[in-house]
């Protein structure tokens, strides 16, 4: 596996129209790719900043797995996301050096990217995302 740059933050709103004025309106940004997730509930904004993004994570519905995370911590920072190649390798990898992958094999992502996220338990308290493509 390879770490190329930071792909983006993500962050989790109840209302991304709302959150998405400061970053385009506010900070100039550029909105480039919305995306529903509906396996996962969500609905994924990507707002670009140099060869970044931001990701806003909005629920779709009660089940939506990001409402946990709205409900204990609130809007805010949700993870950090590495652009890697070879994220196959990325579980054993991980395994092997102690991290705790939360899937055993890589999953769909937005934008046909495949993802793998680690346990911020076992990363000292950030999620952790692997992106493995473009959006």
């Amino acid at each position: 596996m390879q770490v190329h740059r930071i792909d983006h933050v993500g962050i989790a709103v109840r209302n991304a129209s709302e959150r998405l004025r400061f970053y385009t309106d506010f900070l100039g940004l550029k909105s480039i790719h919305t995306e529903e997730l509906a396996e996962r509930g969500i609905r994924v904004h990507m707002i670009e900043i140099g060869e970044s993004k931001i990701e806003l994570l909005e629920p779709m519905n009660e089940q939506a797995e990001i409402n946990k995370f709205l409900e204990s911590k609130g809007e805010g920072i949700h993870h950090i996301a590495f652009n890697v190649t070879g994220i196959d390798e990325a579980v054993e990898i991980a395994k092997k050096n102690g991290f705790q992958p939360l899937s055993d094999v890589p999953r769909p992502g937005a934008g046909g990217t495949r993802v793998l996220f680690l346990h911020p338990k076992s990363v000292g308290g950030v999620l952790v995302e692997l992106v493995e493509g473009h959006h």
